[in-house]
């Protein structure tokens, strides 16, 4: 019989210790970023008052109601609640010709919490291009889909007409009552109610700017030492089981990022997930793009549900809008992700923007305010 060495079996033990203790900071690192993600939307919301709601209605048209879905998702930093708000105002007798470009623009508005994540690598020119990279995937697969679809929905009303038919076959036109449980914000809610309380001394709206700049600095913190620890980890089985997983196939992967955003409730926290993987070149942008797509597929269950909860007159044309947001995603992924042709268009773009923001970090900076602040907003005030 073989002895075993009491110094190996001792390091064995000291290892999986000293790794069981890197999960652990490894999960609070999570929550952390979980948190401050929370604490950026709670501190808009709290910025904007009871404003949000008001916000949309400058959309007068299918263009400025892109603009102003994708302006909101961007300050917010939730789609989830962006496509609630879009349901309600549906139900209380919003045009669905109006509130189908609202969804579209939410999709793309939504993309901005990647980038903001892979600002935790900045420091590092290499993580930040691989992080960066996959961060943008999202932005350029979003932007593709709104390019593709929206002219066809002003033209022939695609979505509008695919929605009208399924609701023919769902609708009862009574509410079904289904009770959401957000395992998330459970758990950030109360901390974030404490950091409200904490600066409620503030006068105006500064409580919430104060929420802002901490929930960005938390995240920024927490990804940069989540990519470290993610680093030491993901070697042998770990990573092996985590190829595995994101590369068994593009169904799969979309699968899996669909039924986890399911879960969180929130496609920008899946997909935040997967950019310090790529930065800290556990894997590549290429494996995280299907469970990406995955992701916009599994954000439509908020919509869905609080549809399900509308009752009235306008209960029929909530359900609609919500199935619209569905159908969009769907399509969008077949169409987009099915031809090859078009496939690798959001990620030659996101490589080739990638490069140039990790030489240069100020068209990095130039790129998010451009393309989810300026740019937007410079065409609400010209179609004004």
């Amino acid at each position: 019989m073989s002895m075993i060495d009491p110094q190996l079996a001792q390091s064995s033990v000291l290892e999986k210790t000293h790794n069981g203790r890197k999960w652990l900071l490894l999960g609070l690192l999570v929550y952390v970023m979980l948190l401050a993600v929370s604490m950026i939307g709670s501190g808009f919301k709290f910025a904007t008052g009871d404003h949000a709601k008001a916000l949309f209605s400058f959309a007068s048209n299918p263009i400025t109601g892109l603009i102003i879905g994708m302006v909101c998702t961007a300050l917010i930093q939730s789609s989830s609640t962006v496509t609630s708000i879009i349901v309600g105002m549906v139900a209380g007798g919003l045009p669905i010709t109006i509130a189908i470009p609202m969804m579209m623009g939410a999709n793309i508005g939504t993309s901005i919490t990647n980038t903001l994540v892979s600002l935790g690598h900045v420091a590092k020119k290499d993580e930040f291009q691989r992080a960066f990279n996959a961060a943008t995937i999202h932005d350029f697969f979003n932007v593709l889909s709104v390019l593709i679809f929206l002219p066809l929905e002003m033209a022939f009303g695609i979505l509008e007409f695919l929605s009208a038919q399924l609701v023919a076959l769902l609708h009862t036109g009574e509410a079904m009552g289904v009770g959401g449980f957000n395992p998330i914000k459970a758990v950030t809610q109360p901390v974030t109610d404490l950091v409200t309380q904490a600066f409620s001394f503030l006068p105006s709206v500064y409580p919430g700017v104060a929420k802002i700049i901490l929930g960005i600095g938390l995240i920024m913190l927490s990804i940069t030492y989540m990519g470290k620890i993610m680093k030491s980890l993901m070697v042998g089985k770990a990573k092996a089981l985590l190829h595995t997983s994101i590369g068994k196939g593009p169904l799969s992967g979309i699968a899996s990022g669909a039924v986890m955003t399911v879960l969180v409730q929130s496609s920008s926290t899946t997909t935040s997930l997967m950019v310090p993987l790529v930065g800290s070149g556990i894997l590549k942008a290429r494996d995280i793009y299907p469970f990406t797509l995955g992701a916009n597929i599994g954000t439509c269950i908020t919509a869905l549900i609080a549809a399900l909860g509308v009752v009235g007159v306008n209960s029929g044309f909530a359900l609609q809008i919500a199935l619209v947001h569905l159908i969009y995603n769907v399509l969008g992924v077949t169409l987009i992700y099915g031809l090859p042709l078009l496939r690798n268009i959001p990620l030659n773009l996101s490589y080739q923007l990638s490069v140039i923001a990790a030489e240069r970090k100020m068209y990095g900076a130039a790129y998010v305010g451009g393309l989810f602040f300026i740019m937007p907003l410079s065409i609400i005030f010209t179609t004004m």
